[in-house]
């Protein structure tokens, strides 16, 4: 960026090229802006990257400057696709979608043989069987070819009404005689280097109304076509009823699937706040040689000769956490942030209140740094982008990468209801902080959630300790208003008969949560 200099994104995905071995060109855009200085970003790539200075374009995607040099040095530079034209057809699965008349439409990258229309096709990984309807290439509208050779990339039409048998990731090879059935290996190599992105963001997603929890399962099974970061299980929430538990790489991930989820196929959702994953230590009695297995969620133990074993278990939404828990550990992020130098006082200070590690700051040249934090997921997760734009005036910006999972006095901090727990409320957070977060939380339900025909108690509370108490005031109808003087007891006799009303309705009515109360209450 010509204007902003080198961006912590821009520096997060040169290391990830680096270390694939890729070639690198590197552009500078926005050349066409008044406040641009190129001269300047092409000073910082040199320092940051040691690129040389002749092999920088500068360009504009607006007016269009600089395009044709782009082109000329993806030719000549990046180094031509290499496969065997004579080898067993592999070819490389990177995304899919779902077509009502084609079936399912892989896209695909040829890295040995050939693939052509009526071809017999295997799925490596899911041993799934097809053929081949149509293939062709992007130019960027699909383009019919027939045939897709060594090195080419385009689509294939598999034919496949099973969403599930084609995965972003796996390998399509050809059906020989060698290869009838999943249970037969093919003799080919699946092609290696993919790495299956895992989420670290969850959130649960649920239909408003009940009668479209079958629309949402056929439309997130679609979805996960040409998502392979998306995940997702079935899950009962109390008042949510049936949904779906799903994981998401960030935010902004989260939020392209809740709005391709409503545009795509008309769905009316509430999304609960988005929660990391945990691993918790438990302690639990056993005799000398017996072992304990649970598939039903990941469990591990550590090694012991009897008496006390430690299981280590993975949680991924705060209500799983077990009553006997011994310690909690949180995924533990490096964070780099460019910033201009000026803010750097502010940005150092903003990290600090989420619990950041302060580890170096580099200079970029006069008036640019990279300050580096090692701090929890769950605290830059939700708001930590935004709050880092405002102390720097739009002009910081941020990547991180997962470290690992590290011990913190953490506690679950419970919301009830009307006296109900709401498990989709439920968080964990430090214990030097739940009674300050637990008192802030109940006024933003009291300020978001509306009044009701009957008074409303909001709690916040750690295991059975309530620490914080809000309460919705009821509507009140005016009972006494067609009365005309006469004995006061008549008053207090409909004032009394309004109360019992009140209470019982209280006793047997639900309380309606808004979709933005989730996102609220994880603010800060």
């Amino acid at each position: 960026d010509a204007t902003q200099g080198i961006q912590a994104q821009t520096l997060a995905n040169v290391y990830m090229a680096i270390e694939q071995d890729l070639t690198i060109i590197p552009i500078i855009n926005k050349i066409d802006l008044p406040n641009a200085d190129p001269a300047k970003v092409a000073r910082e790539l040199v320092k940051v990257l040691g690129v040389s200075e002749n092999d920088i374009i500068l360009a504009s995607a607006k007016t269009g400057e600089g395009v044709p040099e782009i082109l000329d040095a993806v030719v000549k530079r990046i180094p031509q696709p290499e496969g065997k034209a004579e080898a067993p057809l592999r070819a490389l699965i990177f995304d899919s979608r779902y077509d009502s008349y084609r079936g399912v439409e892989a896209f695909v990258r040829v890295v040995d043989g050939e693939i052509k229309k009526d071809d017999e096709i295997s799925f490596v990984a899911t041993g799934k069987n097809g053929t081949v309807f149509d293939t062709g290439i992007f130019k960027p509208k699909l383009i019919s070819t027939q045939v897709l050779k060594t090195g080419e990339v385009g689509y294939v039409d598999t034919g496949l009404k099973n969403i599930e048998g084609v995965r972003v990731g796996d390998t399509i090879t050809k059906m020989t005689n060698e290869y009838q059935s999943p249970n037969v290996k093919s003799g080919v190599e699946p092609l290696p280097g993919y790495k299956e992105p895992k989420p670290v963001v969850f959130a649960g997603v649920y239909p408003v109304n009940g009668d479209d929890y079958p629309i949402l399962k056929d439309a997130i099974s679609k979805l996960k076509l040409n998502d392979a970061a998306l995940t997702y299980e079935p899950e009962k929430a109390g008042p949510l009823g049936f949904g779906y538990r799903c994981g998401f790489l960030g935010l902004l991930h989260l939020d392209i699937v809740q709005e391709r989820l409503r545009r795509e196929f008309n769905l009316n959702l509430v999304v609960t706040a988005p929660s990391v994953t945990y691993k918790v230590k438990v302690r639990s009695q056993f005799h000398r040689g017996e072992i304990k297995f649970k598939s039903s969620s990941p469990v591990y133990t550590e090694a012991s000769s009897g008496g006390e074993k430690l299981q280590v278990k993975t949680i991924y939404v705060p209500s799983q956490l077990p009553a006997d828990y011994e310690k909690i550990l949180e995924p533990w992020t490096k964070v780099e942030i460019v910033t201009p130098s000026e803010y750097v006082g502010k940005v150092m200070e903003l990290a600090h209140g989420r619990r950041g590690k302060y580890k170096t700051t580099e200079y970029l040249g006069e008036d640019r740094a990279i300050v580096t934090y090692e701090m929890p997921l769950s605290d830059i997760i939700i708001d930590f982008y935004d709050k880092l734009k405002s102390v720097s005036s739009g002009y910081a910006s941020m990547s991180y990468e997962l470290l690992d999972y590290k011990a913190w006095d953490l506690v679950k901090l419970d919301f009830l209801i009307n006296k109900e727990k709401f498990d989709a409320l439920s968080m964990i957070v430090p214990r030097k902080d739940a009674v300050k977060i637990g008192r802030t939380n109940v006024k933003k339900l009291k300020k978001f959630i509306p009044k009701h025909m009957f008074q409303v108690p909001l709690q916040a509370a750690i295991g059975g300790d309530v620490i914080a108490r809000e309460t919705i005031p009821a509507f009140r109808k005016d009972v006494t208003a067609k009365l005309y003087g006469g004995d006061v007891t008549r008053k207090t006799k409909l004032l009394d008969k309004q109360k019992k009303g009140k209470k019982k309705m209280q006793s047997i009515g639900n309380v309606s949560v808004p979709q933005k109360v989730f996102l609220e209450i994880m603010k800060r």
